[in-house]
């Protein structure tokens, strides 16, 4: 008789071991499985010194990229697109006049948009940076105008 609550007290602590976590009252959520990578493949969750003086030279240069993406589109829009830093390329980077002299020119590729990040159009700017800093707009080409069928119906309205 005294051996009778055992039955169902090893009832009871396998209903609770074999029980899944429920997420649908919102206090317990299931282990998220963490995609496979490869080692060869770079972690987007990982930060790389590069990256933070990409970043760095972008919010830099950010508003003499502005005021010249103000210019060129305003004949061709209704509205100044925006520019996201991080739809800024650096294509070439080089030191003017050769090892740790402080004159650089940068060119980069920009893909401006507007409202949710529709594409407006592809310019390559190439800056002369100098000691002061001082910033100047060495060269500038337009690669491609602000197309209808990039836009969405509530967009189109913008073009000129």
């Amino acid at each position: 008789m005294k051996k009778n609550w055992i039955a169902p007290l090893l009832i009871a602590v396998m209903f609770l071991l074999g029980q899944q976590p429920c997420s649908a009252n919102g206090f317990v959520q299931p282990p998220a499985e963490a995609p496979s990578r490869s080692d060869s493949e770079p972690n987007p969750d990982l930060d790389s010194r590069e990256l933070m003086y990409k970043d760095t030279m972008m919010l830099f240069l950010l508003p003499y990229i502005e005021k010249k993406m103000a210019e060129i589109y305003a004949p061709l829009l209704t509205i100044t697109p925006t520019v996201y830093p991080y739809l800024v390329d650096v294509t070439d980077m080089k030191r003017v006049n050769g090892f740790r002299r402080f004159d650089f020119l940068i060119t980069l590729n920009i893909h401006p948009t507007v409202g949710p990040h529709l594409s407006v159009g592809e310019d390559t700017m190439t800056f002369r940076i100098t000691p002061g800093p001082k910033v100047k707009l060495e060269s500038f080409k337009h690669l491609r105008d602000p197309r209808k069928s990039d836009l969405t119906p509530n967009y189109q309205n913008i073009l000129r």
